[in-house]
């Protein structure tokens, strides 16, 4: 199996998503989840998590793994349904607020997607 599978970049920064939203420090996250705070400053470089490390930040997270593996099916789901669908599940958003943000992200989204014109 290819090295290149893992999304690296986007675990990163979807777990640095979760830090801020959470409001936590990273020093915060390494004692929450007993990974260690070089583990995760060399994560943000670029290195791979060992198996332990990344099944406690992806259960920390509340992340699952298939979202950061690559190539693993041919018709993913569009990441805009899946942004949309989170948003209106997240508890902290009333409806009126995750429908702004929906639009917020959808149009940014549209505007900046790669086949845009």
């Amino acid at each position: 199996m290819p090295d290149d599978r893992f999304n690296g970049e986007a675990f990163y920064a979807a777990l640095n998503a979760t830090r801020l939203s959470r409001v936590k420090t990273w020093k915060d996250v390494a004692e929450e989840t007993g990974v260690a705070a070089s583990t995760l400053t060399r994560i943000g470089q670029g290195a791979k998590p060992d198996v332990n490390g990344l099944a406690a930040l992806l259960t920390w997270a509340n992340m699952r793994l298939d979202t950061f593996i690559l190539g693993g099916d041919n018709n993913p789901p569009e990441a805009i349904a899946e942004i949309t669908a989170l948003l209106r599940a997240d508890p902290k958003l009333t409806k009126q607020n995750a429908k702004l943000m929906e639009e917020i992200v959808i149009s940014t989204y549209n505007r900046l997607k790669k086949d845009a014109s």
